[in-house]
This record gives structure tokens, C-alpha cells and sequence, in this order.
């Protein structure tokens, strides 16, 4: 076939599944729905260490962990969800939340976008788990 008629094909293609998959809505990034869908998503990561406490988030796109292993955060990416443990964090605090530098190349930083309290919070949760 000749690439004056394969490129538009592939191009036209692509462009078309990226509008269908965003009309039928699955381009929206998840919710955790309740701290049940938190506990799946981080037992999705780490199925060894299941969750003592989760903490959701007001909006419900992130979920504060903690674990006899250790605290973590879930978070989503794109229509799923991943999950790290907060190991040598540096947490900031940001005009929308928090952000936190990770030492792992998989996820470098993962801003949060939290209310005023739970920025506060979060923290004071990383430092003294309960």
C-alpha cells in the first residue's frame, strides 16, 4: 500500500479510537469509591501486606496507607490505579496538596491535589502512623 494512503489510515485510526475511548468515558481518571476500593488497589500492588488504616482523601482520587510494612499512598493513573510505599519520602506542601519525591525512577513525584486540612494532615499521619 502506498504511504500516501497508509499514513492517513494510521493517523485517522488512532485519532479515532482516542475519541471513541473519550465518549464512552474511559478516559477520565478513576475514583477510589470507598476505602474497599482503596484496600483492592493497594492489595492489586502488594498482596503480602494488607492495609491496617486507609485514609481517603475528600475528592476520592487518592488514598493514604498504612501497613505493618510501612505507609503508602495510592493514587490514580489515567483509568487505573497505582500504589507505592512513602520509604524516604520528601513530602511538600503545595498550594493544591501535597507533593511527594520518591527515590524510585517508577514514580518520581505524585502530586496530590488535597483540601487545606488534609495537607495538614497527611503528614502528621506519615510521621506517627497510628
Amino acid at each position: 500500500m502506498p504511504l500516501e494512503i497508509l499514513l492517513p489510515m494510521v493517523i485517522l485510526g488512532i485519532a479515532g479510537i482516542t475519541v471513541l475511548l473519550h465518549l464512552l468515558g474511559l478516559s477520565r481518571p478513576v475514583l477510589l469509591a470507598n476505602q474497599s476500593a482503596a484496600r483492592a488497589a493497594w492489595l492489586d500492588e502488594f498482596p503480602d501486606d494488607p492495609p491496617d488504616r486507609i485514609t481517603l482523601s475528600q475528592d476520592h482520587r487518592a488514598a493514604l496507607i498504612q501497613t505493618v510494612q510501612g505507609v503508602g499512598v495510592v493514587w490514580p493513573m489515567g483509568a487505573d490505579t497505582t500504589a507505592r510505599y512513602l520509604i524516604d519520602a520528601q513530602i511538600t506542601l503545595t498550594a493544591k496538596g501535597l507533593r511527594i519525591d520518591l527515590p524510585d525512577y517508577t514514580a518520581p513525584r505524585i502530586n496530590l491535589t488535597l483540601d487545606t486540612a488534609e495537607a495538614d494532615l497527611w503528614p502528621t499521619l506519615l510521621e506517627h502512623p497510628a
